[in-house]
C-alpha cells in the first residue's frame, strides 16, 4: 500500500482543482503517539485561533494551520530544527474552545515528543529533558534556594528518586509503536449466514 494519497482540494482553496498530497505513513506516525489521534476530528473552523496568545504575538504561530499540516501528514516541515510548534504557550485556551475535542494542545505535544525522538527539539527543552532526567524537577535547585527555606524555618528539598522517570522516559528510545492495519469487512450475508445457521461459502 503506497504511503502517501491525492485528493481534490475543495473548491474555493487556493488553487481551485489542485491537488493535495497527503502523506499516510507520517499521518500513522503521529495517531500512534499519545494524544496525535485526536486530529483526525479537526474541520478547519479556526476556533482553536480566537484565543490563542501565541497567534497573537507570533505571527507565523497559527494551531488551525499546525491541525491542517498534521491531517495532511505534514511532519518533514512540523519536526524541523526551529518549527513553530516550539511557539505554542501550552496555556490550553485551544482545548477549552475547540467543539469537536481536538485538544490541538495535545496534538503539538504529541509533534513535540515526536520531534525530541528525531533529536530535532531546541537546545533549551532538551536542557529541561535532561534535568527532569537526571533530579526530578523542571529547574535545577540553587544552593541559594536551600538557604531561604532555612531561613523560614523549612527543611530542605528531598532528593527525588529519579529511577521511576528515567523508566518511563526510557521509552523514548523504544521502538516506535506500528499502528493495526484495519480488518476487512465481511462478505455481504456471512453473518446473516451463519447466525442462521446455514453453511458458510467457501
Amino acid at each position: 500500500m503506497s504511503g502517501t494519497q491525492e485528493e481534490q482540494a475543495p473548491p474555493g482553496g487556493r488553487e481551485e482543482g489542485a491537488r493535495l498530497r497527503i502523506d499516510l505513513a507520517q499521518r500513522r506516525r503521529l495517531l500512534a503517539v499519545l494524544g496525535g489521534n485526536h486530529v483526525r476530528f479537526c474541520y478547519q473552523c479556526g476556533a482553536c485561533v480566537g484565543d490563542c496568545p501565541s497567534a497573537r504575538f507570533h505571527p507565523g504561530f497559527n494551531p488551525r494551520e499546525i491541525m491542517l499540516k498534521a491531517l495532511l501528514g505534514g511532519l518533514e516541515e512540523l519536526l524541523a530544527p526551529g518549527s513553530v510548534i516550539w511557539k505554542c504557550s501550552n496555556c490550553y485556551s485551544c482545548y477549552e474552545r475547540c467543539p469537536q475535542d481536538v485538544r490541538p494542545i495535545e496534538v503539538i505535544l504529541a509533534l513535540k515528543n515526536l520531534a525530541h525522538q528525531d533529536k530535532a527539539d531546541p537546545t533549551e527543552a532538551r536542557a529541561i529533558y535532561e534535568t527532569v532526567l537526571n533530579t526530578g524537577r523542571s529547574a535545577p535547585v540553587l544552593a541559594g534556594l536551600d538557604r531561604k527555606r532555612e531561613s523560614l524555618g523549612l527543611p530542605p528539598l528531598p532528593q527525588i528518586d529519579v529511577a521511576e522517570i528515567r523508566a518511563v522516559l526510557a521509552g523514548d528510545a523504544a521502538p516506535e509503536p506500528q499502528a493495526p492495519a484495519p480488518a476487512e469487512p465481511p462478505a455481504p450475508g456471512r453473518h446473516r449466514r451463519a447466525a442462521r445457521g446455514g453453511k458458510e461459502p467457501a
